[in-house]
């Protein structure tokens, strides 16, 4: 099913009967045994896809390992919870859960076993930093972080009270800076109770649609804004996933457990075929499948490409490396793109001011 995926670049059953020989004369009897396997109960998608995932991160215990946090909505019926490991310009996927939900905004109690599975999985790392968007900023979550290790940097909603950045608590959207200033404030209190303190950032970026406010367990800083970006190459994953590579809402399953063991052969690929392209960029091959100078496309894409050369042209399967927790050469389509990339940020003005407990 993996092949086939790789082959066909759709996450439907009907389009993986050309690549997987098979015994049977007639489609649908291939399809029917595909569709036993996604409502087989006995099929555990963690027992399968997690040993191979942590055998990948196998060599990021002296690097702060970013998890990014965040939701996806098909057909407006299912919510799909991600919990994503960046890497490189991209995000593969550590853990997933599929909910009959019509909105992106889910419940603290839905996501939180993937937090402490996560937490389990990753107990030796000693580093580890949680990105979330809005939509997660709740108590439940802050009181979670502050009683595990981790690190975490996300961004709250513009009607949160603040307590400390000034004489009375403010909300956070009376707070933002001018165009193309930042404030970095320590030690600010959430929420009406007061009871979470943390450091909070704001900025008013010239280009954005609106002012950020970022919170963190760290000293606040510029920094503070480029790690929480980081949380945006989920998007990536998600255009991957939906029609950049794999067409999973063209599967057409209507079953929360089914669309679960489905997703499984989409991070199965997606994380051999990154492990594949990485392979191949450290191999001094991508300008085979790559018509860029330098790197023009992301690791998974090179992979994809370099697995079916190996299937029409011949090409030598190489033996996949382990994640690289660095990239040895970021990924621009051009160089305007680059140039975006360095400069697109500038500030004017930044204030850094400590509030009164």
């Amino acid at each position: 099913m993996v092949s086939a995926l790789i082959c066909s670049g759709q996450l439907s059953l009907p389009a993986w009967e050309p690549y997987v020989p098979s015994r049977a004369t007639q489609a649908q009897s291939v399809e029917r045994r595909w569709r036993r396997f996604l409502g087989n109960q006995r099929v555990r998608v963690s027992r399968l896809y997690l040993p191979l995932v942590m055998a990948a991160l196998s060599g990021w215990k002296q690097h702060r390992l970013y998890l990014a946090l965040d939701t996806s909505v098909l057909w407006n019926r299912y919510c799909m919870i991600h919990r994503s490991v960046v890497c490189c310009g991209r995000a593969v996927p550590l853990l997933w859960r599929v909910l009959e939900h019509g909105s992106a905004t889910v419940a603290f109690g839905e996501y939180q076993p993937l937090l402490r599975k996560a937490r389990w999985l990753l107990r030796q790392h000693p580093d580890v930093m949680l990105l979330a968007d809005r939509g997660f900023a709740n108590h439940e979550l802050m009181e979670w972080l502050q009683a595990s290790r981790w690190h975490y940097c996300f961004r709250i909603p513009c009607d949160v009270l603040l307590h400390g950045a000034s004489k009375y608590p403010r909300i956070v959207s009376s707070l933002y800076p001018p165009l193309g200033e930042a404030r970095l404030y320590r030690h600010v209190r959430l929420w009406t109770d007061g009871v979470h303190r943390c450091n909070l950032v704001l900025a008013t970026v010239k280009g954005a649609k609106e002012s950020w406010a970022v919170v963190t367990d760290e000293a606040p800083s510029l920094q503070t804004l480029w790690q929480y970006a980081l949380r945006f190459r989920v998007e990536e994953l998600f255009l991957d996933s939906k029609s950049g590579a794999f067409e999973l809402e063209d599967s057409r399953l209507r079953c929360e457990a089914a669309l679960e063991r489905l997703y499984l052969f989409a991070a199965l690929t997606l994380l051999y075929a990154t492990a594949q392209g990485m392979s191949v960029q450290i191999a001094g091959l991508r300008q085979q499948v790559d018509p860029h100078w330098r790197r023009g496309i992301s690791y998974l894409k090179i992979g994809l490409r370099w697995l079916r050369g190996v299937v029409h042209k011949g090409r030598q399967l190489l033996s996949p490396l382990p994640l690289l927790p660095q990239d040895p050469e970021p990924c621009f389509a051009s160089n305007r793109a680059e140039q975006d990339f360095y400069h697109q940020i500038w500030f004017t003005r930044i204030r850094s001011l400590t509030c009164k407990p």
